[in-house]
Formats: C-alpha cells, structure tokens, sequence
C-alpha cells in the first residue's frame, strides 16, 4: 500500500509540474499575442499556402503550407483558426494565399491571410 501511495504522490507531483510548465509556456505567448507586438507572427515571412478547405461557422480554414519558420513547422496540410472571423472574407477552396500564424494557448491561429494572384 506504501508504494501505491509513492506513485500517487508522483503522479500528482508530475501533472502539478507539467500544467505549470504548460501555463508558464501561454503566459509567455499569449500577452504578446494580445498585444500585437512582440509576437513571433509580427515578424514572420509569409507563408505561401492554398486553401482546401473553410469552415466559416467554426472560423477555421485547413491549409496546405509552406514551411513556417516561426513556428519550427515542416510543410504540411493543417488547420488553424481564424479569430478574427473577417479574415476568412473572400476566401474559397483552391484559393493560393500568403499567411501568417502564430501558436496561442496550444491553438494554431491566423494572424494575416491574403488571396495571390
């Protein structure tokens, strides 16, 4: 019984030390967010991308991209979230895009996008 009390206590010692680590992790990113400077987007290249596909009501847009350098991402076929719903006007499937996007509390979110000619 002593030792299933051990594990116990590590294992509550463990996930006390991962959220505060992942809280430690947002605090760090989301101010700069809020604020709109200072944010890794802010300074970011854009990103070439096409759209494959939108979903207006849930304001997310999957993307096929580039490489992101400021998010240390590979290129690949994600989805991120529009928060300001705005910046999904005018965009449809198949549409070639330059983006930017920045990692907010865990979430991939949109920071710019534009349509290419």
């Amino acid at each position: 019984m002593h030792h299933h009390t051990i594990l116990a206590i590590a294992l509550a010692a463990s996930a006390g030390l991962a959220s505060a680590q992942s809280a430690d992790h947002s605090h760090h990113v989301a101010p700069a967010a809020a604020a709109g400077n200072g944010s890794s987007a802010a300074t970011a290249t854009p990103t070439e991308a096409e759209v494959r596909k939108l979903d207006r009501a849930a304001g997310k847009v999957t993307l096929k991209h580039g490489a992101i350098p400021n998010l240390d991402m590979p290129p690949m076929t994600m989805v991120f979230e529009a928060r300001d719903m705005a910046l999904l006007n005018g965009l449809k499937a198949g549409d070639k895009v330059r983006f930017t996007a920045d990692r907010v509390n865990g979430a991939f979110v949109l920071r710019s996008i534009e349509a290419t000619p």
